[in-house]
């Protein structure tokens, strides 16, 4: 692989959901040495150290947990992922999910300032395509994709400039989405792998299809990576636990190929609880499936003890 210039950002976004710990998250990848892992890979690596969210005018709501710090943290990360992504490949360290409110929108006024299409590779459990009137838990890190794809019902966040089109986006992983997501997301042409469809027919079609139609328009492709994607037998520092998840091989499959693609441009790590994981091996895991997207291959992989 070609070395490149990685841009990490700290993003300890902990104000989508009720359960904390996310807060921890980009210390815990640096413990894991993120850095010295892509450094040893041949890339230039610069770490800009933590984010602070923005102080945001926005008035407490009954129903939605943290919104002002979330919009604070919105309007923050849409900032420094535009600035990051002209200077390299940023990768954000997360932080909980709705730290994507504002890296997948700067990064499409990235693409947009470039005049390339955005294309976005969601990795995750849940679909995250709720809006603030349809969430019944009021954890914003369920909104993302509804917001970065301009839904209705984000009066308090900054607007979206430039929406991410639906039949950009591709969904892997999914296994738990609620009725109302369901009936909206029937409604757009995403592209949709549940894990049913994965156990009939594995998990390399559809991303293969995918990375095409993203290579024929040459876009930029953003992937956000959540810890939940994984099955919690591996990858169990989540707070969001669902059964049945990708497996090691697959997901480091999904990082190979998403190597060879050559089509990464930035990338989001979201979701590691560090006070839930188990001597470090949730956020090594993550660590070695962004080394996989960034270049190693399977005959490089070193032997890893926890003992």
């Amino acid at each position: 692989m070609t070395p490149q210039s990685i841009v990490l950002v700290g993003a300890p976004v902990d104000s989508g959901k009720d359960r904390k710990g996310c807060i921890m998250g980009p210390d815990a990848y640096r413990t894991a040495r993120l850095a010295e892992t892509l450094t040893d890979l041949g890339h230039h690596v610069t770490d800009i150290g933590n984010m602070i969210a923005d102080a945001n005018d926005v008035p407490e709501h009954d129903h939605l947990i943290a919104l002002p710090q979330t919009v604070g943290w919105t309007t923050a990360l849409n900032r420094t992922a535009r600035e990051a992504a002209a200077k390299g490949m940023p990768i954000f360290m997360g932080g909980d999910h709705s730290l994507a409110l504002g890296t997948v929108t700067g990064i499409a006024d990235h693409a947009a300032d470039q005049g390339r299409p955005l294309f976005v590779l969601w990795l995750d459990a849940h679909s995250d395509f709720h809006t603030p009137n349809t969430t019944t838990s009021g954890n914003l890190h369920g909104t993302p994709v509804a917001y970065f794809t301009g839904r209705d019902g984000f009066d308090a966040f900054p607007t979206v400039k430039n929406p991410v089109p639906t039949d950009r986006i591709c969904m892997i992983g999914l296994r738990s989405v609620d009725p109302a997501e369901h009936e909206a997301l029937a409604d757009t042409d995403m592209s949709l792998a549940d894990m049913r469809a994965i156990d009939e027919g594995g998990i390399r079609a559809p991303l293969a299809e995918f990375l095409d139609k993203v290579a024929a328009a040459d876009g930029l492709l953003h992937v956000s990576l959540d810890v939940d994607f994984l099955d919690p037998d591996i990858a169990p520092a989540v707070g969001t636990t669902v059964p049945g998840g990708a497996t090691l091989r697959e997901a480091h499959l999904v990082m190979e190929m998403l190597c060879d693609s050559g089509r990464v441009t930035s990338l989001d790590l979201v979701e590691l609880n560090p006070f839930m994981d188990e001597r470090g091996r949730t956020a090594s895991l993550m660590v070695d499936l962004t080394a996989s997207l960034m270049g190693r291959r399977v005959f490089d992989r070193p032997t890893r003890s926890f003992a």
